[in-house]
Formats: C-alpha cells, sequence, structure tokens
C-alpha cells in the first residue's frame, strides 16, 4: 500500500500531508511513511469515520489528536487547536485528515498564511485542488491572525 492512493492525499511538504479519510489499513502505510503524528479534524459521526481510529492510530506508534470541525461550522477556536498541536510537534511527521480533504485544506490554508507568513496564493497552491469552499469555508479562510488571538 503506498500513501499516495488515499482518499483526496496532498503531499504539503516532506513533513505534512493532507488527506480524506484513510481507511483502517492505511494507517500502516501512513505509519510505514515515518509519520508520526494523525490530526483527525472529521466529526465523529462524519461519513466513513472509524470509531476506534484512535485505538488504531496508537497501536501503530503514532500519535492521534483529534479536533472535532462541524463541517457548517468551523471557528477561529477549532484554528487555535490546531495550531497548538501543529506548534506542539515542529520536528514531527503530521499526517492531516478529514472526510474528504475540505477542512484539512482550509486548515493547512491557515497554517502556511498564519505561521508559514505564505502569501494568499501560495497557501491556495497548497489545497485540495479540486475543491471551491463555500460561503463559511471562505469565511474561515479569511480568519487573520487578529482574530486568532495568537501570541506574538
Amino acid at each position: 500500500m503506498n500513501i499516495d492512493s488515499i482518499l483526496n492525499h496532498v503531499r504539503i511538504s516532506d513533513r505534512i500531508s493532507t488527506s480524506g479519510q484513510p481507511e483502517e489499513h492505511e494507517f500502516r502505510a501512513i505509519a510505514e511513511a515515518g509519520f508520526e503524528v494523525v490530526v483527525n479534524l472529521a466529526m465523529p459521526n462524519s461519513e466513513n469515520a472509524i470509531p476506534e481510529e484512535g485505538n488504531i492510530v496508537t497501536a501503530r506508534r503514532m500519535i492521534y489528536v483529534h479536533i472535532p470541525v462541524p463541517f457548517e461550522a468551523p471557528t477561529a477556536t477549532h484554528l487555535r487547536s490546531f495550531l497548538g498541536v501543529m506548534a506542539a510537534f515542529p520536528d514531527s511527521r503530521i499526517w492531516i485528515h478529514c472526510v474528504v480533504n475540505y477542512r484539512a485544506s482550509a486548515f493547512i490554508y491557515q497554517y502556511a498564511r498564519c505561521v508559514e507568513g505564505r502569501s494568499h496564493e501560495e497557501a491556495l497552491g497548497l489545497m485540495l485542488p479540486t475543491w471551491s469552499p463555500n460561503a463559511v469555508w471562505r469565511d474561515f479562510m479569511d480568519l487573520a491572525e487578529s482574530d486568532l488571538r495568537l501570541d506574538p
């Protein structure tokens, strides 16, 4: 199994990848590819959610973090939590997923802008190219650092 076959996989960098919901057996490939942290942004009742995902991931000796983000109601609080997780693992390889890589794309867009200082255009280039965010997600992507009350 190769990680490139995981639903809507996007390689962001050597350290970060995003995707839709991996199947249970695909977490083995994620671990074998050297990822150390899995961040799940999907709701626990999302389509194709795996109830024991945390156990599956930790059995593969990876760290599991679940930040449930309602698709129709992402908030600055969700983003602050995500940015905190990313800051907690600055040298770890991180796999970020949701249901189809829409939430993950928007969150990595914000990470690229707020943490890495990338331009809007550069950050857009990291997102799943087939997704056109709706108004809810465009508003989320418009959150500025001042909206997040991040420490300088």
